[in-house]
């Protein structure tokens, strides 16, 4: 883009990290234990030694991206005083929502209230109060937590991007606190290599996943197998297509499908509000949300200094380490599509909209799967949650139009595959083009590759859970990352003339 700044010609960003992950991949499909058990140990050496940090850095993001909307900063547009949005607001909104969880949301949107219903944490399995807490842990997880995270190398990004004409590289969030010489040197390529790794560790993982959730729908529907061929398949013809609308840009592909995305999920949800129980989605949504706002704080830092930790090590600070390992490739994707935006609209449209969706999302369906304890028992609703990939799909049959659902189910998360896959070559063709903001189709083209490789690799050898530890557990430097991000955002800030 005309005037960014360039920066030396070289391709040691993409060498290193191309080849690191390469070695990465190889290691969990040639030595699946011995993979399987570094990543669990890393991890939960981090989650218990550091669980504290996650939880304090998570809520300061949260906190930080507010005071910044509501200070005289927020009326500052991300580009020249003059520029204007470069994409509607829906189309804005459909592809950073898309980008940030779409996957996710359908995955777990079932199968988590029903795991905390049927083992909550201080509750009676089964209870009123396994439900509050079912609903209340379910919109911690999935509000504003995760997109307040998102937000800020997002708006560090956008800002350096747009306003300083900096190349689009994380490294370059930094320059106000390094100078430009260590930016450029050894500790900025670090930074861009260990972006890279997240990116292609956690969107590997994201992608084997939903092939998992599609060829179970497949398998419901049409009675398609569930074998190793159906799921290598489904990757083969999505990745086409993934690649097709990655090199057809931002303008086309992306947006195209970004749109798609907002219709299908709008009406898939509209209609299980309308067919499912009403009245106790309405009820859920509204006592979840009192609840969740009554003891943000209190769950926000909740951690037992002598007491067991077990859950909160298990789900919230392994969700918030996810969050954070996939935060340098959503927040740089959402930082490309917001030129114009004003900081405030920036922050507002990043972390309210998607995380009140978000929670009405996991009302709707979180209220599906808790609506037939008394229909099909604990102990049945208890082994769906362990399969969170069919879960969904065996809910659908307690409800009128079953095959509608599910189709329309598939074909969203073919949908919300593809945007997160394109969307991610985008981005890794970013970070190994020396930040380049319209990289090359030959970049894009070979990371779609890679990404497909990696997918297919580990679903074979039944390593994806192992890659999503590892990813989670590389991404521990990213807290300090982000937490510098913010330091640099403010100095920067406060020599603009507002």
């Amino acid at each position: 883009m005309n005037g960014v700044k360039k920066v030396s010609k070289d391709n040691k960003v993409f060498h290193i990290s191309l080849g690191f992950s390469i070695i990465i991949v190889l290691w969990g499909i040639l030595a699946q234990n011995s993979f399987a058990n570094f990543a669990s140990a890393l991890l939960n050496f981090l989650t218990n030694k550091f669980g504290w940090l996650y939880l304090i850095s998570m809520l300061s993001f949260v906190i930080f991206a507010l005071v910044i909307a509501f200070s005289k900063y927020g009326k500052m547009k991300l580009g020249p005083d003059d520029s204007e949005p470069e994409y509607s607001t829906v189309s804005w909104f459909a592809m950073l929502f898309g980008a940030g969880m779409g996957i996710g949301l359908v995955f777990w949107g079932l199968a988590e209230p029903i795991s905390h219903f049927v083992s909550p944490l201080g509750a009676e399995p089964g209870s009123v109060e396994a439900v509050d807490f079912a609903m209340k842990s379910s919109f911690m997880h999935w509000g504003f937590h995760p997109w307040a995270n998102y937000s800020i190398i997002g708006l560090a990004l956008a800002y350096f991007q747009f306003r300083k004409n900096t190349p689009g590289l994380i490294s370059s969030i930094f320059t106000p606190l390094l100078g430009e010489e260590r930016v450029n040197g050894p500790i900025g390529k670090l930074v861009d290599i260990l972006g890279v790794f997240a990116t292609v560790a956690g969107v590997a993982t994201s992608l084997g996943l939903g092939t998992l959730q599609i060829n179970s729908g497949l398998n419901y529907l049409f009675n398609i197998p569930e074998t190793a061929l159906v799921q290598m398949a489904i990757i083969v013809v999505i990745t086409v297509i993934t690649i097709w609308t990655a090199v057809s840009g931002i303008d086309k592909g992306i947006k195209l499908l970004g749109d798609i995305n907002l219709y299908l999920a709008s009406g898939l949800l509209i209609l299980c509000a309308v067919i499912g129980p009403t009245l106790p989605i309405i009820n859920n949504f509204t006592n979840g949300i009192g609840l969740y706002i009554n003891d943000f704080f209190k769950d926000s830092l909740g951690i037992n200094a002598f007491g067991d930790n077990s859950w909160v090590n298990g789900w919230r600070i392994f969700y918030w380490a996810w969050w954070i390992a996939w935060a340098p490739f959503v927040g740089s994707f959402i930082a490309r599509i917001s030129k114009g935006r004003t900081v405030r609209e920036f922050i507002a449209g990043v972390i309210l909209v998607p995380a009140l969706v978000s929670i009405v999302w996991f009302a709707v369906f979180g209220s599906l799967g808790l609506n037939l304890a008394d229909e099909v028992g604990l102990e049945v609703l208890a082994e769906a949650a362990q399969v969170p990939e069919t879960a969904l799909f065996k809910a659908y049959e307690y409800y009128p139009l079953t095959k509608v659902l599910s189709l329309i189910t598939i074909v969203l998360l073919c949908t919300f595959f593809i945007t997160s896959s394109n969307s991610a070559t985008f981005v890794l063709g970013m970070f190994t083009s020396q930040g380049d903001l319209n990289p090359s189709n030959s970049k894009k083209f070979l990371w779609g590759i890679v990404l497909a490789l990696f997918a297919a690799a580990l679903l074979l050898s039944g390593g994806l859970q192992a890659l999503q530890t590892a990813s989670i557990a590389a991404a521990f430097p990213f807290i300090f990352v982000m937490l510098f991000a913010m330091v640099s955002v403010v100095k920067a800030f406060k020599e603009e003339n507002i």
